[in-house]
């Protein structure tokens, strides 16, 4: 009987050792992942007025499905961009407009997953929206994919106008038809944006925020946005009608890696 007693207790204490080294090694692991520097904020903490809809939290990108790194829907930027979008945003509510942002400070394992996807000649599923007209071995080439992104440093966001009042945009189905992203504006996936010729992501050279296609209306509202960006330090990518950094920058050569997500800020604790 003591024999049995001194395993059942060897038992217990091994168990009880494993236990501990698996609880040790799972908040070693939480406690890792890194954090943004004190100078990164939500933008809702600084202007809860602009429109967030973060595409890479959702399966309508052109990767199809949810991004590494998006833990939660919400933008993360440096407060000097922070700032500079609420007196966009000031501006653009006098006009009846509010900013939406699609992007914002995007962890480099996110680029990495881009990468990844772009390498994998065979996964074209999203295809048919978002680079209709590319051949995906042309994705680095013609600069829509790249192993860095300005958006890791956290002074650059994607970003559209919406006329107020601003009416909800339905959530996008996986699986469901894909539609060019340069279609006219009631037959692609629907955004409730001004027409800005075409949809976010789209890798097509009418995306080119000057190109001479893109006229009256649509020509119009990518200047709305441009002139208002640029007249509060912000440059835009002549690729992209979409893409603003603000200048200029706290971190121009550092690529942050910390997830997306409120665990990630100083503040929230």
């Amino acid at each position: 009987m003591r024999r049995l007693t001194r395993a059942v207790r060897g038992l217990v204490t091994a168990l009880a050792a494993l236990l501990a080294v698996t609880a040790l090694s799972a908040t070693a692991h939480a406690t890792t992942e890194p954090r943004a520097p004190k100078d990164f904020v939500a933008l809702s903490t600084v202007d809860p007025t602009i429109i967030q809809e973060i595409r890479y939290f959702t399966p309508h990108n052109f990767v199809g499905e949810r991004i590494d790194g998006y833990e939660q829907p919400i933008c993360i930027l440096t407060r000097p961009a922070a700032e500079a979008l609420h007196r966009a945003q000031v501006q653009l509510l006098r006009k009846g407009y509010t900013l939406k942002v699609y992007d914002c400070y995007r962890p480099q394992r996110a680029v990495n997953r881009f990468v990844s996807w772009a390498e994998d000649l065979d996964d074209q599923a999203m295809k048919g929206e978002f680079y209709p007209n590319v051949d995906k071995t042309r994705l680095f080439a013609d600069g829509y994919i790249a192993e860095k992104s300005g958006h890791s440093r956290g002074s650059t966001m994607d970003l559209t106008i919406v006329k107020l009042p601003a009416r909800p945009t339905r959530p996008y189905h996986p699986g469901e038809p894909l539609v060019p992203c340069y279609a006219p504006k009631n037959d692609r996936f629907p955004d409730n944006s001004v027409d800005m010729g075409t949809g976010f992501d789209c890798f097509d050279t009418l995306a080119h925020t000057l190109d001479p296609r893109i006229q009256g209306e649509q020509r119009a509202n990518r200047l709305l946005l441009k002139n208002t960006m640029e007249g509060l330090g912000f440059v835009n990518l002549a690729e992209e009608w979409w893409h603003y950094t603000y200048k200029p920058e706290p971190y121009p050569d550092t690529y942050f890696d910390f997830p997306v997500s409120w665990r990630s800020l100083v503040d929230a604790d």
